[in-house]
């Protein structure tokens, strides 16, 4: 995981004990450099001051939570880094909340209590893998779609689904 070392992470959890374990994760895949934040709204500010490569985001802080943040990020005019790379945890891993956070922009998702290769499986998803970026007008973010179910047959809106619906 050599290729990790020059990654600078933003950390953003409301819990230390937490904090301590995901960095100690990321400590153990070579990543030296990160920051450490407690909610959503000091993680704004060091975006502004950071080059951040990654942001590791929990859904639940207090002032700014995690999908707020995300929807900040990606869609102020003044954002940093609208297509950073969003690594969203939490404890509750209901549907709602999961597609709430992929709704605000989330690139990735992993519920706690976290283990390392959960972590470093998204790590490496959003950056050896990353997905391509959509603009409509009630959303920017990573592709939604994982998949395209054998069969589709459309809707399709996109400017890239022209190629796709002549070939299937």
């Amino acid at each position: 995981m050599a290729a990790l070392e020059a990654l600078q992470v933003l950390l953003v959890d409301d819990n230390q004990h937490m904090r301590t374990i995901a960095s100690t994760i990321l400590k153990s895949a070579g990543i030296r450099r990160i920051h450490e934040v407690d909610d959503g709204a000091e993680a704004l500010k060091a975006l502004g001051n950071l080059p951040i490569d990654l942001a590791i985001v929990d859904f639940n802080m207090f002032p700014l939570d995690g999908v707020e943040f995300t929807r900040m990020v990606r869609n102020s005019p003044d954002s940093a880094n609208p297509y950073l790379p969003i690594i969203m945890m939490t404890g509750h891993s209901e549907r709602t909340r999961v597609q709430e956070a992929r709704d605000a922009g989330v690139t990735e998702f992993v519920v706690k209590p976290i283990t390392p290769k959960a972590m470093l499986d998204r790590i490496h998803a959003v950056i050896f893998h990353p997905r391509p970026f959509v603009k409509a007008d009630d959303y920017f973010g990573p592709c939604r779609r994982r998949t395209t179910p054998r069969g589709y047959a459309g809707p399709f809106r996109r400017s890239t689904d022209a190629a796709s619906s002549s070939v299937a």
